[in-house]
């Protein structure tokens, strides 16, 4: 007669054998086991871990070499993309499913959408190519594309994509990109800050650029070399149009321009310098 724990041993290993025969048995409809469920699932879950330390490592060693940025968030993100259908596809073949019909049948289903206008994804994978291997910017330039302005976060296989300086991000089809001017704002090492101001038509021309000209060359960010100057833009209805023309390095660009525009305002006061208001004058004829 079996004592206490020997009949508990008994009937957890005969909960063990039922639990392994719950296994073994056939899912409805699919034409396998859970266990065989079981383990496919298994293998696609080690397969995207797999391929995310194996992307990880590859953009690591792509950032040791000299391949700029935007080259090596290129070439992962194509990595990824090649890795993650060749998981799918042994996640398939795991399943008991023939790899070779789903290739085909795959095919004929791309060769059908490329009848439909599969030719914009295409030309959106070649110009994302052209763009990485040309590099008319580089990731965290600044740059204007189809008068969208923002630094560049990404350029993957099928767009851009833009960070605006207010936190927006932009997704630009790479053709968009490819097919448009691009202004690039940070790949020159300097800029030139330009500041319009007007001056009243009594004031002294002379003593108003004198005192411009001062105070661009007081301001520490300003270079001597290109030299700063003061033109005449242009005679409008009720001011002498100037502009203040101070070169500066491409990250102190906008810090001086909006030092210059507050400070010309104090300049030309404390030189009796006006700055008028738009204005008319108005003749009246009276019989």
């Amino acid at each position: 007669m079996m004592d206490n724990a020997t009949s508990d041993i008994v009937r957890g290993r005969g909960d063990l054998m039922i639990d392994m025969g719950t296994l073994d048995t056939g899912i409805p409809l699919l034409g396998m086991t859970w266990l065989n469920l079981l383990s496919s699932l298994l293998i696609l879950g080690i397969g995207i871990v797999a391929v995310k330390y194996a992307v990880r490592y590859f953009r690591k060693g792509l950032s040791r070499s000299r391949l700029p940025d935007l080259v090596v968030e290129f070439l992962s993100r194509f990595l990824s993309v090649l890795l993650y259908v060749a998981v799918l596809l042994v996640f398939v073949s795991s399943l008991g499913i023939e790899v070779g019909p789903v290739v085909l049948g795959l095919s004929a289903i791309i060769g059908l959408v490329l009848g439909f206008g599969m030719q914009d994804t295409l030309t959106n994978i070649s110009s994302g190519v052209w763009i990485a291997a040309l590099r008319p910017m580089d990731k965290g330039d600044f740059v204007t594309i189809g008068g969208y302005s923002g630094t560049v976060n990404a350029v993957g296989i099928m767009a851009t994509e833009l960070l605006t300086v207010d936190n927006q991000l932009i997704t630009i089809p790479n053709k968009l990109v490819w097919n448009n001017s691009i202004i690039n704002n940070t790949r020159m090492p300097t800029r030139r800050a330009s500041v319009d101001v007007g001056i009243s038509y009594k004031s002294d021309l002379d003593k108003a650029i004198r005192a411009a000209m001062d105070l661009m060359n007081a301001h520490p960010k300003v270079l001597q070399d290109p030299s700063p100057a003061v033109v005449v833009l242009g005679l409008g209805d009720s001011s002498v149009d100037l502009q203040l023309r101070a070169w500066t390095a491409n990250a102190d660009l906008w810090g001086v321009k909006w030092d210059l525009t507050g400070d010309i305002i104090k300049v030309f006061r404390d030189n009796g310098i006006e700055i008028p208001y738009p204005q008319r004058d108005v003749h009246m004829i009276t019989e």
